[in-house]
């Protein structure tokens, strides 16, 4: 087809104040193809700890000895019945994206029931069962997509957390795993992310880059080739222990001849001005509503697809993070022992305050324009937590589902699980996953698709 004067490239950037801006997907970008653009379908999860405030319900569902009782004006629940939803004061923030998110009660892993209240935040994104001697963790939800369709982008995926790092074993800093004893690391540092997506040969040249990628490839080569030597003569633990080691130098190598493959294409151009990547722990709201502006960003400019944000780990005590109820609040206490005592004055605005840094982001997602929809309706983001209330039962999770209208979801409901209905949390993850063109038969512990949550 030839091209318009009306008609865009899709890399053309709008220029002024001495910024380079990359624009969205306008529908005069779309001219070079007779058939209609075929559309990113993004994921994200997103995950908080030490439950939620549930005066109601410490055990995450409601008692049904308190059916008479109205619903509390500060509850994580929005609502007490299922069916459309109303708002109280914890959901407020979410009132304005009614018909994007819905909450999902009686939904919890099996996997982690007999993990303690904190560490079964480990298994929130996997589904996995750690109870026994195993403790390796399985995949986590947003690395199967990856694994299938991360080749797509720059990157296969974004994996964020406040703390950074992996943690340990009922310590995880991260959501994120390739499998079996492999946590991908969270990204916490703003400056850093943000280089990291859109600054990665900040300083050199094409050729330098290019010679730089040769010599890790044949560095990887040789290590590889001088490990075949050693296999025969291991006995069955250093055996083991060698299998673990190549398998990180072929992730390494996997991420070179990544890196190879993407370096002659152009860099999405975005303006840093309004960001404050230098934002740390201590100012709370500004901290968060960065390393979501940077989901956000990447998942824009179509440098990823799938992301997990960990916002603060379950044992966050050694982490500036345990004081932001004391900044916004004056909370004698830290976040961690808000989980245990529940102070009535301090739960629902905490809960409150959590929301709004959530509900920010969706709102970003929301109002940016893509094609005849938004940014939203494609992005499927689930939010969340492993534990309810003080009961660190490890049942009963607090889950809400936003997004994805044009990927066949359907929102604005309160949709209970409980008793014969109860399903497993993995069936709402199998969904997410079939919504993003994952093909998968099933993941963790699913049973099947929750159909209930779909367009008819």
């Amino acid at each position: 087809m030839k091209q318009k004067s009306w008609h865009l490239n899709r890399r053309e950037l709008l220029r002024g104040a001495g910024a380079a801006i990359s624009l969205p997907l306008l529908e005069s970008m779309c001219w070079s193809n007779t058939a209609a653009p075929t559309l990113p379908k993004r994921m994200m999860v997103s995950y908080f700890s030490y439950g939620a405030y549930m005066p109601e319900a410490k055990s995450g569902v409601p008692d049904q000895r308190l059916a008479d009782q109205p619903h509390p004006d500060w509850s994580w629940w929005p609502c007490k019945n299922p069916g459309p939803l109303s708002f109280n004061e914890s959901s407020s923030p979410f009132e304005p994206l009614k018909h994007y998110v819905s909450y999902l009660q009686g939904l919890d892993h099996a996997g982690g029931w007999k993990l303690g209240g904190h560490s079964s935040g480990d298994v929130f994104a996997t589904g996995a069962d750690m109870t026994g001697l195993d403790k390796t963790n399985n995949i986590s939800i947003d690395q199967v997509a990856a694994r299938l369709n991360g080749h797509q982008t720059r990157y296969p995926s974004l994996v964020l957390g406040t703390e950074g790092g992996t943690g340990s074993y009922g310590r995880c800093k991260t959501l994120s795993h390739l499998g079996p004893g492999r946590p991908i690391p969270s990204l916490n540092k703003p400056r850093e992310i943000f280089d990291r997506l859109f600054r990665p040969y900040d300083g050199q040249d094409k050729t330098s880059v290019q010679q730089n990628l040769k010599n890790q490839t044949s560095l990887l080569d040789l290590v590889l080739e001088e490990s075949r030597g050693l296999q025969n003569r291991l006995g069955a633990a250093d055996q083991r222990k060698l299998d673990e080691y190549l398998q990180s130098v072929r992730e390494v190598e996997g991420r070179v001849a990544r890196s190879s493959r993407w370096i002659d294409r152009e860099l999405p151009s975005v303006d840093a001005s309004t960001l404050n990547l230098e934002v740390t722990e201590e100012d709370p709201e500004n901290f968060l509503r960065c390393m979501y502006d940077l989901i956000f960003l990447a998942l824009q400019t179509d440098t990823t697809r799938y992301a997990t944000f960990m916002l603060e780990s379950e044992q966050s005590g050694a982490s500036e993070l345990q004081n932001y109820a004391h900044y916004l609040f004056g909370y004698s206490g830290n976040t961690h022992d808000i989980s245990h005592k529940r102070p009535d004055d301090i739960s629902g605005r905490w809960d409150q305050w959590r929301a709004k840094q959530h509900a920010y982001f969706l709102k970003r997602l929301r109002d940016t324009p893509e094609a005849d929809g938004n940014m939203l309706d494609r992005t499927v983001v689930l939010w969340g937590s492993a534990h309810p209330h003080q009961a660190h039962n490890t049942r009963n999770y607090p889950i809400q589902l936003a997004g994805g209208n044009q990927l066949g979801f359907q929102h604005g409901h309160l949709h209970q699980f409980i008793g014969d209905r109860k399903v497993p949390l993995a069936n709402l993850f199998l969904s997410m996953l079939h919504s993003v063109g994952i093909p998968v038969d099933q993941f963790a512990d699913s049973t099947g698709e929750m159909s209930e949550i779909f367009q008819p």
